[in-house]
């Protein structure tokens, strides 16, 4: 039996830590003797921090982002182009896409993947909104940017035959070789998708 270290409300703060995607008990460990050590100048801001995300932040209402307005900021950003929207599966794909500077069109965050066997169905997803602000809007390509992984190419399909009654464009993300990634080292699936997807050079 592993006996405590540390009085029960460290106890606390480490089993909450290691909840985080990311971090293990070890890994939770350290943070929160990170913590500790420098608790004067981390504590008090970190908290502060934590109640005003509970209290502000949203769930954007047209796209499904999180932000301390309804509609969020990326939604109320004239600039965006408002003919495109790209399909994510989360928020983190969002921020992903927005870190890289990818696009400046619409978003729309499906909030998960079609999964038969985890019992989530159109329903538990997203999807209507979706077909809802195509339908109503001046929407004329919809990029299914999802995970190259069976539920995220099921969910693709999903919504593809959905709109098919549209006259919206359906594209999806290239897939295959990286940049700067090693023909070697990659997997069959993938060295496929490349050739399949191969562009003039």
């Amino acid at each position: 039996m592993v006996e405590r270290v540390a009085g029960p409300e460290i106890e606390r703060l480490i089993q909450l830590l290691a909840r985080l995607p990311g971090l293990g008990p070890r890994s939770a460990r350290r943070a929160a003797l990170h913590l500790i050590r420098k608790r004067e100048e981390l504590f008090g801001p970190l908290t502060e921090a934590m109640q005003v995300a509970r209290d502000k932040i949203v769930v954007c209402s047209p796209c499904g982002n999180v932000d301390t307005s309804d509609p969020c900021t990326i939604c109320r950003d004239p600039r965006r182009d408002a003919t495109t929207i790209v399909v994510v599966e989360t928020v983190a794909d969002l921020w992903a896409l927005e870190r890289a500077g990818a696009t400046r069109a619409r978003f729309h965050v499906l909030g998960g993947t079609l999964s038969p066997l985890d019992g989530i169905g159109p329903k538990d997803l997203n999807i209507d909104s979706l077909i809802g602000r195509i339908i109503e809007g001046a929407v004329q390509e919809v990029v299914l940017a999802v995970n190259a992984t069976v539920d995220g190419q099921t969910t693709a399909h999903y919504i593809t035959d959905a709109l098919a009654h549209t006259s919206v464009k359906i594209t999806r993300l290239a897939h295959g070789v990286p940049v700067g990634g090693e023909l070697d080292y990659l997997d069959e699936g993938t060295l496929s998708a490349a050739m399949r997807q191969r562009t003039p050079f």
